[in-house]
């Protein structure tokens, strides 16, 4: 199983791993209206630890590989305070040593059960809660 495989169970399971990262790994993170950097494997499972702090569920999933890593598309949904939620990521995961070296995120942002709704009446889909949402694509 592979550092990034870890990762991503641990995404799921709203408990970042402890030994994914390299020492000197680097996070390059860009959320709705900023961007920033972190360094090291302590402050990125600090930080994306924050990002996945409970259990939810791939309803997408897409991996690919890349020379050295994998590029991952996921949306993610949770439920938070009674609340569901959802998010739509891009991660570009860069191994070395067979830990995760470099995070180059892309993130859409947090996205609560009225705003999913809205955002699927704009579509022309029938609103409904997340739990309506069917799981595609990709591999586990």
């Amino acid at each position: 199983m592979s550092a990034i495989d870890v990762l991503l169970g641990g995404v799921e399971a709203g408990a970042v791993p402890a030994d994914v990262f390299s020492q000197d790994a680097i996070l390059d993170a860009t959320v709705p209206n900023w961007r920033f950097t972190t360094v090291g494997a302590t402050a990125i499972r600090a930080e994306l630890s924050r990002w996945y702090a409970d259990a939810g569920s791939f309803d997408e999933l897409h991996r690919t590989p890349l020379a050295d890593g994998e590029l991952v598309e996921f949306t993610l949904t949770w439920e938070e305070h009674g609340v569901a939620h959802m998010c739509h990521q891009a991660h570009i995961l860069r191994l070395r040593d067979g830990r995760v070296a470099s995070d180059t995120a892309f993130c859409g942002g947090r996205w609560p059960a009225p705003l999913i709704a809205e955002m699927r009446s704009a579509r022309g889909e029938t609103p409904g809660g997340i739990e309506a949402t069917s799981r595609t694509g990709g591999t586990k």
